[in-house]
């Protein structure tokens, strides 16, 4: 929901400024805890009024989602006494986000800056020597959603080698990660699987911010040649590890046209397997990720199989869907017309819920109960760049349970987890 105004006139208060009073308020007299919201880096850099930035040429890397409030950083900065506008990087979706996945984005002119827009998902994936001439420095703020494939973080760190390379400052406005700082899970990347969707050996929930994991990508060399990388991150300030997305008190912007909320975004580490699967992942519904479903499948006796592993934080409820063609986000979806049974997901307890494992089963009951499980991972190697190995395939195929496929990656997530320990910005 977009902030709504009372009045401009003096003494008069904004939706926001009049919920904060309240909270206060309420908290004052014992009735709520006191909660104010995560101001991110990019709020934190406009509250300095750019000074950061005082006398260069900039170079963004943004997206729709690069906002303080109402306003887009674009504006913010090409308004900021002392600082210019030297050019726009846009990733997957665009840098206005409206863009199907895997849609390749031209380049352009921005009216409001006058400034050159570059796409970073077409033929090119990391700014060219050309496009950074003239720049002083780099900044990066695009909200992630914690999932190693989901493709921002990639955008960062190829970019983050342009700047090394171009002995450019590299500044990352860090904001939350929205399934919490302190959930890890899944196979570790291994380096046979990098690709877009898998740059650097983490698990698929890295529970990382972006500032973080740029902190881990060139601290621990996940990727080469940026040893002389001149890197700042501008950290949050009220943030916590344990924090999930409504605990920021921030508003939710869709990180792209396939993850509309954030119920979208806790379960889709999770769910996005069935990417590579006959079945479908929800895309051509309202609730992409959130339901799942093929034309053979049985919902009730999926719902019984899942209900049955007792998992945290979650019911299942069997459903039946026709994925179609979807304004703004899939005109072209898996399975488009068709009538399918399948499940809805609905998290009951946020905080409980386990995506990756919870993926794990839902995975694994499809396949058993698919009639042809050579055919339901219709893309093998697909699953395997999702998963970062090939063991998932694997594992699936010589029948292991999914507590066994689980067990597969603990001692990876727990090493894991020791070496970004001195990486972490926040309690």
């Amino acid at each position: 929901m977009k902030e709504l105004h009372a009045s401009h006139e003096p003494g008069c208060l904004s939706w926001r400024s009049w919920a904060q009073t309240v909270a206060v308020m309420l908290f004052c007299v014992g009735l709520a805890p006191m909660q104010v919201a995560v101001k991110t880096g990019a709020q934190v850099l406009a509250e300095r009024g750019f000074a950061d930035l005082q006398g260069k040429r900039v170079g963004l890397i943004v997206n729709h989602t690069a906002r303080v409030g109402e306003r887009h950083l674009v504006s913010l900065v090409h308004e900021a006494e002392g600082v210019t506008v030297g050019a726009i990087f846009g990733p997957e979706h665009g840098w206005r986000g409206t863009e199907e996945d895997g849609v390749p984005i031209t380049d352009g002119r921005d009216t409001e800056t006058g400034a050159l827009v570059y796409s970073l998902y077409g033929e090119r994936r990391q700014p060219s020597s050309s496009m950074l001439r003239g720049l002083d420095v780099l900044v990066y703020d695009i909200q992630d959603v914690g999932a190693r494939f989901y493709t921002f973080i990639s955008t960062m760190g190829l970019a983050m080698q342009a700047a090394a390379a171009a002995d450019l400052p590299f500044i990352v406005l860090d904001r939350p990660n929205p399934l919490s700082g302190s959930y890890v899970s899944g196979f570790v990347l291994e380096p046979e699987q990098t690709s877009f969707v898998g740059q650097y050996a983490i698990p698929i929930a890295h529970g990382m911010t972006s500032g973080e994991l740029a902190r881990m990508i060139k601290g621990a060399g996940l990727l080469p040649g940026l040893e002389s990388l001149r890197l700042e991150v501008i950290p949050m300030e009220g943030y916590e590890r344990a924090m999930q997305w409504p605990d920021t008190q921030l508003e939710w912007v869709n990180t792209s046209p396939n993850i509309p909320g954030f119920e979208t975004a806790l379960v889709y580490p999770g769910t996005c397997f069935f990417e590579a699967t006959s079945a479908s992942e929800g895309r051509g519904t309202r609730t992409p990720f959130v339901l799942l479903g093929a034309p053979w499948a049985d919902g009730p006796a999926l719902v019984s199989a899942l209900t049955g592993a007792t998992l945290p934080g979650v019911r299942f409820a069997a459903a039946a869907f026709a994925p179609e063609p979807t304004p703004g986000m899939d005109m072209n979806p898996k399975l488009s017309g068709q009538s399918l049974e399948g499940i809805r997901i609905h998290v009951t307890d946020r905080r409980l819920y386990q995506p990756v494992e919870t993926g794990i089963h839902i995975l694994h009951a499809f396949y058993r109960a698919a009639p042809d499980r050579s055919a339901f991972l219709t893309r093998p190697r697909w699953l395997a760049k999702l998963s970062g190995t090939e063991r998932l395939r694997a594992l699936l195929d010589a029948g292991a349970s999914p507590e066994t496929i689980i067990g597969a990656w603990e001692s990876e997530v727990a090493a894991f987890v020791d070496a970004r320990a001195s990486f972490l910005l926040y309690e």
